[in-house]
């Protein structure tokens, strides 16, 4: 454990501008998830529907599909800092028609403003995941990509509860000017950054948007290593879309747990997120990626199908927080892992490219496994359908350790191509 807290401390101490991007990230993040919950309670408190609220998720849930590849074409254009910078003061300004929102005939304003808030997203996360390798040195990366994973979790458990609450106590106003004021901060950490990563030089004739989008695609499916990820992304996505749909009718209808029990494994996936995720960030550096990536996705599969069948000879929920809070140390290593594979593996002109390619496909396939679930749970049973998921993240692993090349074992130099 000292090893670790040494290990955390180093690249933080070392790395001035990163502290500043953690941050803001942080924050940001703590936003959305305050914005997701407190809208998506108060929407149904003043509507009494639930498809009221399940718009306001689909609202949330569609720019990421439509977009996300497109918008890494202009995170590649523009300076990624400045594009973070902006898109946190466009995502705090795009919240003030929710303060028009005070009844039930006005919920169209709820969908509008998630709908606006999620496109302007899909450029700050490509955006920052490009920065970072320009922030940190080479054999920091890992552990940089499992601090911003661990960013993640801690906002999810901190922006859920400040978004219930202030949904709760002030109503959408509320709601609104909490989440403003976090994108705010974000965007002046993000200033205090003095790093400025070199653009591509401007030529004469540039390509038109479609042309360098087609390019980024060609290259995300055309280098193997990037094949490969974007082939875990899609399997792992379908099975978080089955996961999403059918968790909560699986510990009630399997497991015969209540609310409590439904919060109590949730909450145990995020406190064991978080232990893992600084365990991850103080160790992951060494470890080859690839190995990361391929073994931890394997036990995650092995971890969850587990969960998924021990009900068969034992109904309990207690086995589930556990496998829930166990979950959580390979799923942070292969998120760390993912990510630093696709920096690593993708030259710095196109990689806000890659970072979108890939969360189009992951929003596409998350869809796709949402309406699986849907459509097959009720007619082969939750357990058979919910344990696609597991299977899915093994059979991602074996494709990491089967296909990926070697070479990728270790991250190439940050802006030139990985050798094949």
């Amino acid at each position: 454990m000292l090893a670790c807290v040494r290990a955390l401390w180093r690249v933080l101490a070392r790395h001035r501008d990163y502290r500043f991007l953690l941050g803001a990230g942080l924050v940001s993040l703590a936003g959305d998830w305050v914005l997701a919950i407190g809208l998506t309670y108060y929407v149904y408190a003043v509507t009494g529907s639930t498809m009221a609220s399940g718009t306001v998720l689909l609202a949330a849930f569609v720019p990421q599909v439509l977009l996300g590849s497109v918008a890494g074409v202009f995170v590649d254009r523009w300076d990624r800092r400045r594009t973070m910078i902006a898109a946190n003061l466009l995502l705090a300004a795009g919240l003030l028609p929710l303060l028009a929102f005070d009844d039930a005939g006005r919920v169209w304003v709820a969908y509008l403003v998630v709908l606006y808030e999620s496109c302007v997203a899909q450029f700050f996360s490509p955006a920052e995941s490009s920065l970072v390798p320009h922030l940190v040195a080479d054999d920091d990366l890992i552990t940089a990509n499992a601090l911003n994973g661990q960013n993640r979790n801690i906002a999810r458990l901190v922006g859920a509860a400040i978004g219930g609450a202030a949904a709760g106590v002030g109503g959408v106003a509320l709601v609104t000017v909490v989440d403003a004021a976090t994108f705010v901060l974000a965007a002046g950490l993000l200033v205090a950054i003095r790093a400025r990563p070199p653009r591509p030089a401007r030529t004469a004739t540039r390509p038109s948007i479609s042309a360098e989008w087609r390019s980024g695609l060609a290259i995300a499916w055309g280098e193997p290593t990037l094949r490969v990820l974007i082939m875990v992304g899609a399997i792992v996505s379908i099975g978080e879309g089955i996961m999403g749909t059918l968790f909560a009718p699986f510990v009630r209808d399997v497991l015969h747990g209540g609310g409590s029990a439904y919060g109590a494994v949730n909450a145990a996936q995020a406190g064991g997120g978080i232990v893992a995720g600084f365990v991850v960030a103080g160790i992951a550096h060494r470890f080859a990626p690839r190995d990361l990536l391929g073994w931890g996705a394997i036990v995650i599969g092995a971890i969850d199908l587990v969960m998924f069948l021990y009900p068969l000879g034992y109904v309990a929920v207690w086995p589930a927080i556990a496998c829930m809070f166990a979950v959580g140390l390979p799923a942070a290593a292969a998120i760390a892992a993912l990510t630093t594979l696709l920096q690593a593996n993708s030259v710095d002109s196109h990689r806000g490219r890659i970072f979108g390619a890939l969360g189009a496909v992951e929003g596409a396939c998350m869809l796709a496994g949402t309406v699986l679930a849907g459509t097959l749970g009720d007619v082969i049973g939750i357990v058979p359908v919910i344990a696609i998921q597991s299977a899915g993240y093994v059979v991602a692993g074996v494709l990491v350790l089967g296909w990926m090349p070697r070479a990728a074992a270790m991250p190439a130099p940050i802006g030139q191509p990985a050798a094949a």
